[in-house]
């Protein structure tokens, strides 16, 4: 299960259709405070996380995801940026993985999950 986290209706809706293409199943969020909300009670294989969103963006989801996964001793997710404008060293220093660019090319997105989710492919 595969966690989209993006306010943008319509690039939600494009990623969880990429993702069943490529044979995953996807929940989607708008905003980073829903996407917290769902990784403390949902054990995601891997989340897409958008940088800029309304109430929670990207960067504080991902540090109080991984807040939560040390005190819950959980193991760490990859969370990979989904952004038009990565600031790479930003988005490593909240704890990101990875990241890649919007538009999301279906290519793309299964190179990343073959990278992130080998025993998936």
């Amino acid at each position: 299960m595969i966690l989209v986290v993006e306010d943008d209706e319509t690039l939600r809706l494009l990623a969880t259709k990429q993702l069943a293409k490529l044979g995953f199943e996807g929940h989607a969020v708008a905003d980073g405070s829903e996407a917290v909300e769902k990784a403390s009670v949902v054990d995601y294989s891997l989340i897409l996380m958008d940088i800029q969103m309304p109430r929670m963006d990207g960067i504080e989801a991902t540090s109080a995801i991984r807040q939560l996964e040390t005190k819950r001793n959980n193991h760490r997710v990859p969370i990979i940026a989904m952004t038009a404008n990565p600031d790479k060293q930003r988005c490593l220093d909240a704890g990101m993985d990875d990241f890649i660019f919007k538009p999301v090319m279906l290519g793309q997105l299964r190179e990343l999950l073959d990278r992130w989710l080998p025993a998936a492919s």
